[in-house]
């Protein structure tokens, strides 16, 4: 299998959530099994042999993600929530988005110190959701070893606001 499957599956919406916005809506991927096992392999592929001692997902695309990659290398999932979903103690931070701004949270014994945690989402656009997750897993006192996306848009600089940690993602797309 090839990029071309995942290529095909992914949707673009045009001005969507407002106008001159170009989605990339990743569901078309979790409909077709074939693109969802591409994603799933390639992910255990790149980090099989890494030393990372567990998976952050991001709500909620990023669980969709996360979970089957931690499951498949035996590691543990911690989730990344929007503000006011976790019922126990949380490190929380908030963040601008493209459109917009959030607030999202961990459960402060999820994030082990000393630890390092892939963190997993679907789309990597400015960079701004993976920046405070990495904030949360730092107060914690852990690292981020890298940032992972299925999609990336590199030309919103994404790279340079997460640096120094690195980032990879399966395709990339320019334009809006």
């Amino acid at each position: 299998m090839s990029v071309e499957i995942l290529d095909k599956a992914i949707r673009r919406v045009p001005d969507f959530p407002k106008p001159g916005i170009l989605f990339y809506d990743i569901t078309g991927v979790f409909v077709n099994p074939e693109a969802f096992r591409y994603c799933i392999d390639k992910m255990a592929e790149l980090y099989e042999n890494s030393v990372i001692d567990a998976i952050a997902g991001i709500e909620s695309r990023g669980f969709l993600l996360a979970a089957p990659l931690a499951e498949r290398l035996g590691l543990p999932l911690v989730l990344i929530r929007k503000k006011g979903k976790l019922p126990g103690e949380t490190y929380s931070c908030k963040y601008a988005l493209e459109y917009g701004t959030a607030e999202i949270e961990v459960h402060k014994s999820d994030i082990q110190p000393g630890k390092k945690y892939l963190v997993v989402d679907d789309l990597i656009a400015t960079g701004g959701t993976f920046a405070a997750a990495k904030s949360l897993v730092e107060a914690g006192g852990a690292e981020v070893f890298e940032f992972f996306g299925i999609i990336g848009l590199p030309e919103l600089n994404y790279e340079k606001a997460l640096a120094p940690v690195k980032v990879t993602t399966l395709i990339n797309y320019n334009g809006k």
